[in-house]
């Protein structure tokens, strides 16, 4: 399977993660970079954790500028 049709198969799933890990940001406060980390490290294949994690930056990012709550990016 090549990069692209592997990254085509599993946007959706990696931004359901991504929003799944960023709306514990709040709850676990300082406890959830670590959190992250281990969520992310479980994650397979390797490939599918790069994915998440980008997705997880982008959506870091775009709710810091804009300052919108994770639950909006639904």
């Amino acid at each position: 399977m090549s990069r692209q049709q592997f990254h085509q198969e599993h946007a959706v799933r990696a931004r359901a993660e991504a929003l799944r890990l960023l709306e514990q940001r709040e709850p676990l406060g300082p406890r959830w970079l670590a959190w992250v980390a281990t969520e992310l490290y479980a994650l397979k294949p390797p490939e599918f954790a790069s994915m998440v994690r980008r997705e997880l930056e982008r959506l870091s990012s775009a709710q810091n500028l804009h300052g919108t709550a994770s639950s909006s990016l639904h």
